[in-house]
């Protein structure tokens, strides 16, 4: 009783700096098996829940609260800024480190003494290696336009870096709604799916008519005036008569990507 009293309160209490939830659940596992000390374990687990480097306070518990570390969103920050939260959290032992909005200056800028990779159209900046899928659960992501594409290359982006299989189905709007039916059987097998689409964002309820997974749907900002930026894609999308549609804000590619990789890497995989 007491030392599982006393390994939830380490849980909860002590945990932090880069291990992540796999990594403390065997820590415990081996102090209630003998194999570690509780001397040696405090010592793996007693860091400083943030590590304040004066232009930001890194989260050191994310990973271990959410599965995955902290993200930089790059957008509004300089390219100094990103260079210098990139290589604390890597230097604080993170290996995948995403950054969202990057711009081509700041990659440009990026000071290359630790790995890193960019992917120009969803502007999106990698330090280290992605993470490997832990099965074989798809994300299917889907835009109605090629001009829909950056948005959802930052969402495929996002979803691939943080440990999915993702498919990719490009230009298959409701215009030509021959060209969508004919990915009927990637939409069947998906476990969840990313619909893009700007314009009247009509896809979004297509596809939750025909899916049998949940359907992330983002509007972008794609259209002539009265598409107001997005906002009659973002309207159109959260009165969908569909079930199983949710919605996310305009041209927000990660937010999608992020959830669609919680859903596919829930326990109950399909």
């Amino acid at each position: 009783m007491e030392l599982g009293h006393t390994l939830k309160t380490w849980y909860w209490t002590l945990m932090g700096g880069t291990m992540n939830k796999n990594e403390i659940k065997s820590l415990l596992e081996q102090v209630a098996d003998g194999g570690t000390t509780v001397d040696e374990a405090v010592m793996k687990l007693k860091m400083e829940p943030f590590d304040d480097i004066d232009i930001a306070k890194l989260d050191n518990h994310r990973g271990l609260r959410q599965g995955i570390g902290e993200i930089i969103y790059g957008a509004s920050k300089t390219p100094d800024q990103i260079d210098k939260i990139a290589h604390a959290l890597w230097k604080d032992g993170e290996r995948t480190i995403l950054i969202t909005r990057m711009s081509d200056i700041a990659a440009d800028h990026f000071t290359c003494d630790i790995p890193f990779k960019y992917y120009k159209e969803g502007r999106i900046g990698l330090v280290g290696e992605m993470l490997k899928p832990s099965h074989q659960g798809k994300v299917l992501v889907v835009t109605a336009g090629t001009s829909d594409i950056p948005v959802a290359e930052e969402a495929a982006l996002t979803a691939e870096i943080l440990g999915n299989n993702v498919s990719r189905v490009y230009d298959a709007g409701v215009a030509g709604i021959h060209r969508l039916l004919n990915h009927t059987d990637d939409i069947m097998s998906a476990r969840v799916i990313i619909a893009i689409a700007g314009m009247e964002g009509a896809l979004a309820s297509v596809i939750g008519g025909l899916a049998d997974c949940p359907v992330i749907a983002v509007p972008t900002s794609v259209g002539y005036g009265t598409a107001f930026g997005g906002v009659t894609a973002l309207l159109s999308m959260l009165n969908s008569c569909a079930s199983g549609v949710s919605v996310v804000n305009i041209d927000n590619g990660f937010g999608a990507g992020y959830l669609a990789s919680m859903i596919n890497n829930m326990e109950a995989a399909k």
